[in-house]
């Protein structure tokens, strides 16, 4: 009696996990003034699924279908809703087998300011390293994850977007070499349930580093990095996905503000590649690539916003850092560095991620404004302590070791006097550090 109970169950456990379902989601995407993109994973049985919205408020009801393949082990589906009103709220709900999934959210375009009235105050969150713990694949001892809850805190946050700086999933040995293994990480991950508010709060914006694109501190040898693209491009939708079928590299823009989202991994050199050859930069060495550097400088040229912020997976500019950083790869940090300077770039930020402390470096140029590169890290993975040349490293005007943190950016100010200011803060929403800048300390005399 006793094992036909124990059978019973188990298939009435295959039976409820096998029922079409939302997997994890919804996610807001981009919200533009016109459009918006919703995010969802559906389970295998699910055969069709859809969309539906309408303006809060009014009973009129829209449906977009999914017209994509489904049926696969992974099914990320992205839908697109067009011919909205500018700076209205909407509300939608997620159909599966044209049944309600009980699914909802809402959302609210962008107003149309410029021309009209000052550009708008504003804040997003932003952070890297997110690391959840699967103890049969992570490596025996202490958990390298940590308390998981900060997301739910992030979740209460009011904020126009949030940006993910790298690593927002951590692959395993044993997805490192398996199509299907880059599959599953992603998923597993984004399916976890302390995640699912956080998702559907704001918008999500995303770059990558070497933990969501690889194995570790690996570039562009790694073998399989298509279908790394493949599964990153279906697990977040970006406005767009570098060039050509390369990289993931994009932009976008709220307010005065343009964000510059870099790719460090598809075209980056061995990290052992030697810095310099005869005493001269190596010019084989590279981070970005001859094809994200070019796009990159066009868009600082054609950028009019008052903060252009830089956003890179690893570190930038840190001197001291015994660690990867756009400064060892000194051909492209060269170029860099002569391009803000030859055509004057002002207002011009970088903001990274990677290394499981948070801090801001600054660093002075002669005849120029001081660069600063913001660091937000970690999220959730295991935190960093400062030491050896980094301990009292002389470029850091703020640190903060040994804890989870994210960070809330605001931009706030009249026409001509706009401020940035950056705040940390812990598990629970205690602050931790705070910093801010004007928009007259980052423009050239």
């Amino acid at each position: 009696m006793r094992s036909l109970i124990t059978v019973s169950v188990l298939v009435f456990s295959y039976y409820l996990n096998a029922q079409p379902r939302i997997i994890s989601g919804p996610m807001l995407g981009p919200v533009e003034l016109r459009d918006a993109k919703v995010w969802v994973e559906v389970s295998p049985e699910v055969n069709n699924t859809s969309i539906q919205f309408n303006k809060k408020g009014d009973s009129h009801k829209k449906t977009v279908l999914y017209k994509g393949e489904l049926g696969n082990d992974f099914n990320p589906v992205t839908f697109v809703i067009g011919g909205l009103d500018i700076n209205t709220t909407y509300e939608y709900a997620i159909n599966i087998n044209g049944k309600s999934s009980g699914k909802k959210g809402e959302f609210t375009t962008k107003d149309l300011w410029q021309w009209r009235k000052p550009a708008p105050d504003f804040s997003f969150l932003t952070g890297s390293c997110a690391y959840f713990n699967q103890p049969i694949y992570d490596r025996p001892g202490k958990p390298y994850g940590g308390d998981s809850s900060i997301f739910e805190t992030m979740a209460k946050e009011r904020s126009s977007f949030m940006l993910w700086l790298g690593d927002a999933w951590y692959t395993r040995e044993v997805d490192y070499f398996s199509e299907w293994g880059l599959w599953y990480r992603a998923s597993h991950d984004r399916a976890l349930p302390v995640l699912q508010n956080f998702l559907k709060a704001m918008p999500h914006f995303a770059t990558w580093d070497d933990h969501d694109y690889g194995p570790n501190d690996i570039g562009t040898n790694y073998i399989l990095k298509d279908k790394s693209r493949e599964v990153f491009n279906k697990y977040f939708c970006n406005p767009s996905a570098g060039e050509n079928g390369q990289g993931i590299y994009t932009m976008t823009s709220y307010g005065d503000v343009d964000l510059f989202m870099t790719d460090d991994r598809w075209w980056r050199s061995a990290d052992r590649t030697k810095d310099s050859i005869d005493g001269k930069p190596n010019p084989e060495k590279r981070m970005l690539g001859k094809q994200q550097m070019e796009w990159l400088k066009n868009s600082l040229l054609y950028s009019g916003a008052v903060f252009k912020i830089i956003v890179v997976g690893s570190q930038v500019l840190n001197p001291v850092s015994p660690y990867d950083k756009l400064k060892d790869f000194p051909v492209e940090y060269d170029e860099l560095m002569d391009f803000l300077a030859e055509n004057k770039i002002n207002g011009v930020l970088f903001l990274t991620g990677d290394r499981h402390h948070s801090e801001i470096i600054k660093v002075e140029r002669p005849g120029a404004y001081p660069l600063f590169d913001i660091t937000v890290s970690p999220l959730t993975s295991g935190t960093h302590t400062f030491g050896g040349p980094e301990k009292n490293n002389p470029y850091r005007v703020l640190g903060i070791d040994e804890k989870q943190n994210y960070a809330k950016f605001s931009i706030t100010g009249k026409r001509g006097q706009r401020s940035l200011s950056v705040r940390y803060f812990g598990i629970k929403g205690e602050e931790l550090g705070e910093w801010s800048i004007s928009e007259k300390d980052l423009k050239y005399k």
